[in-house]
């Protein structure tokens, strides 16, 4: 596919560049590695923030599997709550080290991210392989995800061809809710049985604004909403994930974590990004998620 072949090139090139900045130690230890992304000193500062794109309360580390590389708090051992689970799909040849500030922003909220290692994700057997591993080790007494994992909590999310893979494994009943980021074509989203966030870059030519809003015009059947950030291309996200970092991390907190505040960015009259003309260029709504309110029940 065109698609596929035009998004090789530079993200092989970006692999490289990150792999080279992040240190050997970072993209292929097989142990646990450690990170400072917190800077908040409890975990109850995040749920009442309104900054979602601020570094959450937890310090993060990281584990770099065959087949998933973990992005989690660092203290989860410890922890006093199961943690939700974002599983994450690659771009074409990209591999988590790519969205790697993304991923660890997330842990830093308090989310386990289990990104698929594999540069094809598109059918997401990777990504499932991520939760079925979750689940072993949350139920293995040797592991410090024991008895820390919220396997009733999971959503799934990805970029270009991984975010077309969050539309496939949108419609495993494991996943409460979906986030693809510029999906590739390659998915069918009349599968999916969860609300769906697609997000899109105005300046996107890789996968242009229409083809996302093509999924947005199918999925009348779930609540989703439609966003285009300003100015964005189709690797705005890669790197530091800028404005990509906000909206994400509200939406898997409204949806995984039952964040109020989060909610409100998405739904009902106060709908937050729905006002924000200067990070969007375009936010749409469907009648499902028009008739979602901004508090929970």
């Amino acid at each position: 596919m065109l698609w596929r072949r035009s998004l090789l090139a530079p993200l092989a090139a970006l692999t490289l560049v990150l792999s080279v900045s992040a240190g050997a130690g970072a993209a292929s230890a097989p142990a646990p590695t450690t990170g400072t992304a917190a800077a908040t000193p409890g975990p109850s500062a995040a749920s009442s923030a309104s900054d979602f794109g601020a570094p959450g309360p937890y310090a993060t580390a990281v584990e770099v599997g065959a087949i998933t590389t973990l992005y989690y708090p660092r203290d989860i051992a410890d922890s006093d709550r199961r943690h939700p689970v974002i599983v994450w799909g690659n771009g074409t040849n990209g591999t988590p080290l790519v969205y790697r500030d993304l991923l660890l922003h997330w842990a830093s909220q308090g989310f386990i991210v289990a990104a698929a290692n594999t540069p094809q994700s598109n059918l997401g057997i990777s990504m499932r392989a991520g939760i079925d591993m979750l689940t072993r080790r949350n139920a293995d007494p040797g592991s410090i995800f024991l008895h820390r994992v919220d396997l009733e909590h999971i959503g799934a999310s990805g970029h270009s061809q991984g975010g077309a893979a969050a539309i496939v494994v949108g419609a495993d009943p494991r996943i409460d809710a979906i986030l693809p980021i510029q999906p590739g074509p390659l998915a069918d989203i009349n599968a999916v049985h969860v609300p769906a966030l697609l997000l899109a870059g105005q300046k996107d030519s890789i996968v242009f604004p229409f083809l996302v809003k093509a999924f947005y015009n199918a999925a009348d059947h779930i609540p989703a909403v439609y966003g285009e950030l300003r100015g964005a291309d189709h690797f705005t996200v890669v790197g530091d994930p800028g404005p990509f970092a906000a909206p994400t991390t509200a939406w898997f907190r409204a949806h995984l974590m039952g964040d109020r505040t989060a909610r409100t960015q998405f739904f009902g009259t106060g709908c937050g990004i729905c006002a924000d003309t200067a990070t969007w260029s375009d936010v749409r709504r469907n009648a499902l998620a028009l008739s979602v309110p901004a508090a929970t029940p």
